[in-house]
């Protein structure tokens, strides 16, 4: 018996087959449960064609998460999909301008695009449960994608604010989800080489920097480990943990200079 065996799970985010949110999915299927995956409806297109690679291929949702109208109306679709109740659901989510918000240009960046940053890669993790509350099983499990906010790093800039924001929020949305029997964590996961990694301009010298670093090796092409510890929180092997964000980084979240 797999570790999702019977479960539902929604994964958002599912872009290319090289993302982390497809990883899941299809860990997710041969662990045994049903997924639905979701994506901007100007996206959803490369989602559809990416995911004809899994077996069976999962039904594929338009949703953006920053839309309120869009969330309001994602209960209803999962109804109509014979969705009466949600195990789990992963939260793939984020942006920050490139050419205005990353790359160095922190000092210079407007409010505008800073509130977009906040907005997709921090707040929709709250408004996206606030919308499925009622979906959601007892015991179910949330897992969101952060890239260690605790500390500054080079070309980050306003997206490592919003993600230091995500890591707090996660911690609130613990803090009220948990009466409900509902678990709230976040992965860390080292640089990957992912369609949202190459927006990031200098993003590869994370590349080198973890070659050197990580005591455990880091293969910034393999999306398995980080999709795994997903998958490892959805299920029921992490029943009292929450709150939390886990590294799955080679080790390298635990290493000084």
């Amino acid at each position: 018996m797999g570790l999702l065996e019977g479960r539902t799970i929604l994964v958002t985010g599912v872009t290319m087959h090289t993302s982390i949110a497809f990883k899941v999915a299809q860990i997710a299927q041969e662990q045994g449960a049903r997924v639905i995956v979701s994506n901007l409806p100007r996206a959803v297109g490369v989602t559809r064609r990416a995911v004809r690679k899994l077996d069976p291929v999962p039904e594929v949702l338009e949703l953006d998460v920053t839309d309120d109208d869009q969330l309001a109306a994602l209960p209803q679709q999962l109804r109509d999909l014979g969705v009466e109740k949600l195990d789990g659901v992963v939260h793939a989510i984020a942006f920050a301008n490139p050419k205005t918000a990353l790359g160095g240009k922190f000092l210079e960046t407007e409010w505008e695009d800073v509130s977009v940053a906040v907005h997709t890669s921090t707040y929709s993790y709250v408004s996206l449960i606030t919308a499925l509350d009622g979906m959601l099983a007892e015991h179910a499990s949330v897992v969101g994608l952060t890239f260690d906010a605790t500390v500054s790093w080079p070309f980050y800039d306003w997206m490592g604010v919003a993600k230091a924001g995500l890591e707090s929020a996660n911690r609130y949305l613990a803090r009220y989800m948990g009466p409900r029997g509902v678990r709230c964590n976040l992965v860390s996961a080292g640089p990957l080489d992912t369609m949202a990694k190459t927006a990031i301009p200098g993003a590869d010298a994370f590349n080198d920097l973890w070659g050197e670093r990580a005591p455990l090796g880091w293969d910034t092409k393999d999306t398995t480990p980080a999709a795994k510890g997903i998958v490892a929180l959805l299920s029921d092997w992490f029943p009292a943990t929450t709150g939390e964000m886990i590294h799955v980084d080679g080790g390298m979240g635990s290493t000084g200079a």
